[in-house]
């Protein structure tokens, strides 16, 4: 059965702030949970673009993630390729203009469905709280490059 995570986040941030901090896998240890990152593998045309493979660190929990889906400033879309007992996880990061007074609006859509019978539930909830943390954070961080950037002018 495929189990569904949604979260959703706004951003003081304007999207191409926020989306620049989505490709960049070397500052998501410093606004997500994640411990480490390591680009494994460019994509075709260099970078962190399509079909570039990620891995990040969590304590004991290694994961590889493909980057599958660019659209610049909207959308974020990755794979799982290993490190979870878990089949068809994708992950889209949706962007959009938060209205009159600026900002982004995030959604944070996964889809999966578990290896082991049973335990979609436990995942859904570990996984919905560590993604509800990641947005919370990207929220925060975003903030204080706002600030930062208000200061240096």
């Amino acid at each position: 059965m495929v189990q569904e995570i949604s979260v959703r986040g706004r951003s003081d941030a304007p999207p191409a702030v926020v989306y620049a901090l989505l490709r960049d896998g070397a500052s998501w240890p410093r606004w997500s949970p994640l411990g480490s990152f390591t680009l494994l593998k460019e994509s075709s045309e260099g970078g962190e673009g399509l079909g570039a493979l990620r891995r990040f660190r969590t304590g004991r929990t290694t994961t590889c993630e493909e980057v599958v889906e660019l659209v610049p400033d909207r959308r974020f879309s990755y794979t799982l390729n290993s490190g979870l007992p878990l089949r068809g996880y994708r992950a889209d990061v949706e962007l959009s203009e938060a209205g009159a007074g600026g900002g982004t609006e995030i959604h944070w859509h996964s889809t999966f469905r578990p290896k082991v019978p049973g335990t979609g539930w436990l995942f859904r909830r570990v996984l919905g709280g560590f993604i509800a943390r990641t947005v919370d954070g990207l929220v925060a961080y975003t903030a204080g490059e706002r600030e930062a950037e208000g200061q240096a002018q």
